[in-house]
This record gives C-alpha cells, structure tokens and sequence, in this order.
C-alpha cells in the first residue's frame, strides 16, 4: 500500500505560489516569488531532508514537473546529490494534455483519470508518492481524497494574493498532527497523518 505525502511550503495566509525565487511562477500577476528566502534555516532544511528521504516517487502536476525539468537534472550533472535523487525516481505527472513529450529519465504520465489511476497506483508495493509545489494537481488530490501525510512548513509572512494550498471542493476530513517544530526563524514545520470524517457537535 502505498501512500500519497503532500509536502508544500505556505504562507500564514495559505499561499504556496512561488516560494523559491522570483521568476519560479508570476502566473496571475505575482510578484512575490521567492518568499521563503529570508526564512529558510537548517532546521527547515532538515524538515525537507526528511520528506525528501528515500524511498520515494515524486508526484507532480505539469507546471511544476515543467520548472524541475528545467533545473534538476542540470543540477545532477553538477554532482547536487538532491538533483542525482531526483534524476534517479519515478516522475508521475498529471496533465490536461495528454500527449506530452517528458524527456526527463524516469518520467510517467498519468492518464485522462488520475484520481481512479492514483486509486489503484496506491493498492502496489511501492515507496511513498511525494508532492512538491503542483498547487492545481492537489485540488485534484484533496477532492479525490487521496491525500494520506501532509508535511507543512508555516511561513512567517502574509502574501495577500497567489495560489492557494487550499480552495473549494476538497472532501471534508480529519487529519491528525503527528509531530511539529518551530525553527529560530519563525517557520512552524507541522506533519499530519489523515484521520478520518469529520465529526460535529455542540457547545
């Protein structure tokens, strides 16, 4: 059984758009990229280590795999042991289109119906499916439900507009926090493991 692990980066106010630089995704006019910069310490780093500890695949929607294509595997060939992981795993990739061209090793399409393919990719024996970035793809995921871990890295900082981690439609559940750390920096690094339905009640 294999389990999906949503690992994302966002901000007080839930923004996850271009955390690693300027030009990582003005797409709607946003021009904050790079927001994570002047936080990032060792112990956020060590937090990454983790999620991004093998074994794993990456799962991916189609921008990101776009942006990773284009800096990982150059990135490997200059001896970066995090690019030669990345190199070396399954890509599975999600897209509207389905006649794409993925030059990078080890890349896999996923097909017109990821969520009921993601379904039976998770009944195999296989390492964890981790996310990175792919804010489009997770709606798809959190509305599936198929998320299993989450591994958050709270930002200290409100952004006002981009791209959510969040938005309308996913299915309502309970997830349950596993461990959490605060770095010197302010950035609140939380793991959750789903839980089940949500229950109400009354005061």
């Amino acid at each position: 059984m294999r389990k999906i692990v949503v690992g994302a980066f966002v901000s007080l106010d839930g923004i996850m758009q271009g955390p690693g630089g300027p030009g990582e995704d003005r797409s709607g006019g946003f021009e904050l990229g790079g927001w994570t910069v002047p936080f990032f310490d060792d112990l956020s780093g060590a937090a990454v280590g983790e999620l991004l500890s093998p074994p794993y695949d990456l799962l991916l929607g189609r921008k990101t795999y776009d942006i990773f294509a284009g800096y990982w595997p150059k990135a490997a060939e200059s001896g970066d042991p995090l690019g030669q992981q990345f190199n070396a795993v399954t890509k599975y990739v999600a897209s509207r289109n389905q006649d794409l061209n993925l030059a990078w090793q080890n890349s896999r399409q996923l097909g017109a119906d990821p969520v009921a393919e993601l379904r039976q990719i998770k009944q195999e024996d296989g390492p964890r499916l981790v996310t990175q970035g792919s804010t489009d793809f997770l709606k798809t995921l959190f509305q599936g439900d198929l998320v299993d871990e989450m591994t958050l890295l709270i930002f200290p900082v409100l952004l006002g507009h981009g791209k959510k981690l969040f938005g309308e439609g996913q299915m309502a559940s309970t997830f349950k926090l596993m461990d959490t750390k605060a770095s010197p920096s302010g950035v609140v690094i939380n793991r959750y493991e789903r839980a089940g339905e949500v229950v109400t009640g009354s005061f």
